[in-house]
């Protein structure tokens, strides 16, 4: 059982960054972070896997303003968020596969453990 805390959400306005942060109670192979906001379905934003140098992937929203990394010597994955924009507005989860290798999509079905979720709030 992996535990997942997010921290770091808040409230800022558009054009502002912020740094989410998930403490991981052991390391898995495949990260990723993920937001819903009201009345959407929850959609992946990035995911991070420690296979293939460490590949990384993206919502094609985000490309370009956010940066997702994971220390796995301080069990913590980050997402850095910049350039926020009043659409970034949701709740952003944590998110993690069991096993030790193999594909790291951004479908949350595929995904094992969960966080409670860091609330990110961006103004125009």
């Amino acid at each position: 059982q992996v535990q997942l805390v997010e921290s770091g959400g808040g409230s800022v306005q558009a054009g502002g960054s912020l740094r989410l942060s998930c403490q991981y109670t052991s390391n898995t192979y495949c990260m990723g972070w993920f937001r819903q906001a009201p009345g959407k379905e929850r959609e992946g934003v990035a995911s991070q896997t420690d296979n293939y140098g460490g590949r990384t992937k993206y919502v094609d929203s985000v490309k370009g303003r956010f940066t997702i990394s994971k220390d796995n010597a301080k069990n913590t994955l980050h997402l850095q968020m910049d350039s926020l924009k009043p659409e970034d507005t949701a709740m952003y989860y944590c998110a993690a596969v069991r096993g030790v290798g193999g594909a790291c999509p951004l479908m949350q079905g595929f995904y094992d453990y969960w966080g409670q979720g860091t609330q990110v709030t961006v103004s125009s």
